[in-house]
């Protein structure tokens, strides 16, 4: 059940069309689905404003696509993360409407068609263009959450020059997210220009001594810019999340 729908079930109860005890059963029912290697949880868009979110990895694409299926059959948004082709296809086989953006690695349907009014500019932000593929993840997340979402890629401090020209975009978005990696420090730049919340997404591009994104992870940890808040290692989809629970406020 999602929360437009709890509100017209309230609205039939005030016109006398639904009983009390209706309403009551309605909310008490269980709202999940035994798949025997998954359980899916449908009441999640009721209390946190999206459905659950299938991480495709280590999933098999026949799992995935039952797990896909039964959201799809309830109209919600689906939204799965670190998918493959052979997902995609598996998926495609059991619903329709299914869209599978390569560079993100994601699984969207039942998109938004518009962003949700009130919302400001999700701003994404990456050092290199080894970087986009996390940060395309991030996009994705943003976007499927109702959020307006801009890009502004391959402005790291090799030439910080190309930062600064875009200083317009900067200063116009209400959350930014910056992913890098190499030494991880774009975001320490970009949260001493900024006064909105900066997620630092480190990913583990880099050579040898990067050791898989830690370097990147530990100096955005470091940071001595104020407001710069870090998830883990390329984590696109948990900065999108956190990008659009601050935007909606």
């Amino acid at each position: 059940m999602t929360k437009d729908e709890l509100k017209e079930l309230l609205r039939q109860f005030k016109r006398g069309r639904v009983s009390e005890q209706h309403i009551i059963n309605e909310l008490t029912a269980p709202r999940f689905e035994s798949l025997g290697f998954a359980t899916v949880d449908h009441h999640r868009q009721l209390r946190q404003g999206f459905p659950e979110v299938i991480l495709c990895q280590g999933k098999s694409p026949q799992q995935v696509a039952e797990i896909a299926a039964r959201i799809i059959r309830r109209s919600q948004p689906l939204l799965a993360t670190r998918a493959t082709k052979n997902h995609y296809l598996a998926v495609r086989k059991k619903a329709r409407g299914v869209h599978y953006n390569e560079a993100a690695r994601t699984l969207t349907a039942n998109e938004p068609k518009n962003p949700l009014r009130g919302r400001g500019v999700v701003l994404v932000v990456t050092a290199g263009t080894s970087d986009i593929s996390v940060a395309e993840e991030a996009v994705v997340t943003a976007r499927m959450l109702g959020n307006r979402v801009e890009t502004l890629y391959d402005v790291g401090v090799a030439g910080i020059h190309r930062l600064f020209s875009q200083s317009n975009k900067l200063m116009s978005a209400s959350v930014i997210i910056v992913v890098a990696g190499m030494e991880g420090a774009l975001p320490s730049v970009v949260g001493g220009l900024v006064d909105v919340p900066v997620i630092a997404v480190p990913t583990s591009v880099g050579y040898g001594a990067s050791f898989g994104g830690i370097t990147a992870l530990l100096a955005m940890l470091n940071s001595c810019a104020s407001g710069i808040s870090v998830v883990n290692i390329d984590n696109g989809f948990g900065a999108g999340f956190a990008a659009s629970l601050i935007n909606k406020k």
